[in-house]
């Protein structure tokens, strides 16, 4: 009997995996804070005898090095892969048996069998090559008797779409798509229309091609909404390179640490900063963050210091817009949750926060020193300040896929990606910085606010008709008013 335990990594819009029989399982692209899979295995009572990686991750630093480390496992790593730590090479066809009639599991060649039984006893895996987001991508499918009970598909066929193909070398961007298409093409038909897709990315990930939509699916499923099982392959290729969307810069460090090996997470809290070491960083130049919430941190927070939500997309949006190796000091309302963001953020190599502080802005202040703070409004209080004064400047920090679709008409756009060390660029006056829904936005503004600029946070939904209702101009792409013709 087989069982498939999902553990979620919601910040940064990831699943690894947990799966095996009653006495061992293997672990599939398991998250730098490998705890959390000793904790799921310590549940089920088993052991973890193999750990697997589909590919070279692209936005997050891997647990599988460590896990096996820590458990004895064999890791296995695709044979393509360029990576200089231990591990199992494996090749399409590859099998492993991870649980069964008391035998030591093993890689083999070709499908063959390994353990104390036939190929068709007990829970197995089976490595399928499916390059496309990478070029030595390898699915897994889990097999309970020979059956196959599941695919875990990494970055090759998500739900409803596929991994993107652009984050190697943008030479190769073409050619991976093409291979992602034979690589869908090929799951769908070698495994059933009942077998499961597991993938590891998609669920809010930059590394899916496009936004998915959904929990789960299955072989069928797909094979009736999948862009790369409805169209041949030029109809595939051509609608789905124009809508890449922007890479994470953070991305670039993530290959060659995971290639190379990563080191062991140290989640010990970090050293506890004063008002004094706190002002002193940054008037080093180094990163304050504040984790508390926008309306929080734009009531009272430490001038300089910025907001990145604890429980927004942390990981993903720190580690994007810091000048990578920059220290950071961490700020918290709790204890609990800095440990929670320092969680985080080893997860996309940010490993030891210069220090830390809880409380909130009367213990981070010295003596004498007032907090800053700045306005929110909605985009009701945008129109009305609009028509008031002539010195609102409207800034969109959404990405340039968001804005193409709809748009305040007049608005400024810098994505906040790009929004440090080009606040230069924002026009002169009082700026209402908005997003999609507040979150980015309150990034935005905090970095505008540490620049010394007058802002007022956006803390609204952007949606087309409820914001022309509030009496602004919605545009498209191409300024043509938004909306049926």
């Amino acid at each position: 009997m087989f069982f498939v335990d999902t553990l979620e990594t919601t910040g940064l819009g990831n699943r690894s995996y947990l799966a095996g029989g009653p006495d061992t399982a293997v672990a599939v692209d398991p998250p730098r804070d490998v705890d959390r899979v000793l904790a799921a295995a310590h549940r089920r009572g088993v052991r973890i005898g193999y750990v697997a990686e589909t590919h070279v991750h692209n936005d997050y630093v891997s647990g599988a090095l460590d896990l096996a480390r820590i458990t004895g496992a064999r890791c296995l790593v695709p044979a393509g892969a360029a990576v200089s730590f231990p591990h199992t090479p494996v090749d399409d066809g590859h099998t492993v048996r991870v649980d069964g009639n008391g035998g030591e599991g093993g890689v083999v060649d070709g499908g063959g069998d390994v353990g104390g039984g036939g190929g068709d006893r007990g829970v197995g895996l089976r490595a399928l090559a499916t390059p496309g987001h990478t070029p030595h991508h390898t699915s897994y499918v889990l097999t309970d008797g020979g059956v196959a009970v599941a695919a875990f598909t990494g970055g090759s066929l998500l739900i409803g779409t596929v991994g993107r193909p652009d984050l190697v070398e943008p030479r190769l961007t073409e050619s991976l798509a093409r291979a992602q298409h034979a690589s869908v093409r090929r799951l769908a038909r070698e495994l059933d229309d009942a077998v499961p897709v597991l993938p590891t990315h998609g669920f809010g990930s930059f590394c899916s091609a496009t936004r998915s939509n959904g929990e789960a699916t299955t072989i069928g499923a797909e094979r009736t909404a999948n862009a790369a099982l409805t169209q041949d392959v030029d109809a595939f290729v051509a609608g789905l390179l124009p809508g890449l969307d922007d890479v994470p810069a953070y991305y670039a460090h993530m290959g060659p640490v995971n290639a190379a090996g990563p080191a062991p997470v140290d989640l010990t809290p970090p050293r506890p900063a004063d008002a004094e070491e706190i002002a002193a960083r940054l008037a080093a130049g180094e990163w304050v963050v504040d984790l508390r919430g926008r309306g929080a941190f734009a009531a009272g927070h430490v001038t300089g210091s910025l907001n990145f939500e604890g429980d927004g997309m942390l990981a993903t949006y720190l580690a994007w817009l810091i000048p990578w190796g920059r220290p950071v000091t961490l700020l918290a309302a709790t204890p609990r949750e800095l440990a929670a963001a320092q969680r985080e953020l080893v997860r996309v190599g940010i490993d030891r926060p210069a220090a830390g502080a809880t409380g909130g802005p009367a213990s981070w202040l010295r003596a004498g020193e007032r907090p800053a703070s700045f306005p929110r409004g909605t985009f009701t209080d945008l129109a009305a300040a609009r028509e008031e004064r002539d010195d609102v400047v409207v800034l969109d920090v959404r990405r340039a896929t968001e804005r193409a679709s709809a748009h305040v008409g007049g608005s400024a756009h810098l994505p906040l990606h790009v929004l440090h060390g080009r606040q230069a660029e924002v026009p002169a006056g009082v700026v209402w910085v908005h997003c999609g829904s507040g979150l980015r936005a309150a990034v935005a503004a905090s970095v505008l606010a540490a620049a010394g600029r007058d802002v007022v946070l956006v803390d609204d939904d952007f949606d087309p008709e409820t914001t022309a209702r509030a009496g602004l101009p919605v545009v498209d792409g191409d300024g043509r008013p938004h909306g049926p013709a």
